[in-house]
């Protein structure tokens, strides 16, 4: 059985706060067991997204794109996303709305509802332990990611996010390009 909400974790545990998406997956993983909601979401974690990552999305009935962004106001932002054709450069590493893009070209129609929770990350040094400020914008996602893994509902979903602007790729770009 598919789960019906698929999350994508993003990020670099050894770059300071580009840490942020895999820690949440880690303790968003432990809470789905202990709250006996594990079946309902797969956690995928990887570096960056990739094109092969439009498999992920198939059978779904939400996404969500988790990682740390330089600019994002604290402690996070969390908005709903489209498919946007254009905004990928290279097949190597996508924005989310490119990874959208391309599963509407791949399978098409369009992908399930997706969403981004950008978590505000301070230092992204390769080296550096998460920062202070980083730690208490985890705790705050956390406790976003429990109320929506616990209702996988895109009314309520969509009740929580904030009015729909320009593609968040510049913020994900940030904490990205930090790694080159």
């Amino acid at each position: 059985m598919t789960a019906p909400l698929v999350i994508f974790a993003v990020g670099n545990p050894s770059r300071g706060d580009d840490a942020i998406g895999p820690l949440l997956c880690a303790r968003l993983a432990d809470w789905l067991d202990h709250a006996g909601l594990a079946g309902q979401v797969e956690l995928v974690e990887d570096f960056q997204l990739n094109i092969e990552h439009v498999l992920d999305l198939q059978g779904r009935q939400l996404a969500l794109f988790v990682d740390a962004g330089a600019l994002t106001p604290a402690p996070f932002t969390f908005r709903r996303i489209a498919a946007v054709p254009g905004l990928a450069h290279s097949t190597h590493a996508l924005p989310p709305e490119s990874v959208l893009q391309v599963f509407r070209q791949t399978e098409g129609c369009d992908a399930p509802p997706a969403f981004v929770l950008c978590v505000r990350g301070e230092q992204f040094e390769l080296g550096a332990a998460l920062s202070a400020a980083a730690d208490s914008h985890v705790d705050a996602a956390f406790a976003l990611l429990q109320q929506l893994c616990s209702r996988l509902e895109l009314d309520f979903w969509a009740g929580l996010s904030e009015p729909a602007a320009a593609p968040v790729f510049a913020e994900f770009a940030t904490s990205t390009a930090d790694m080159a």
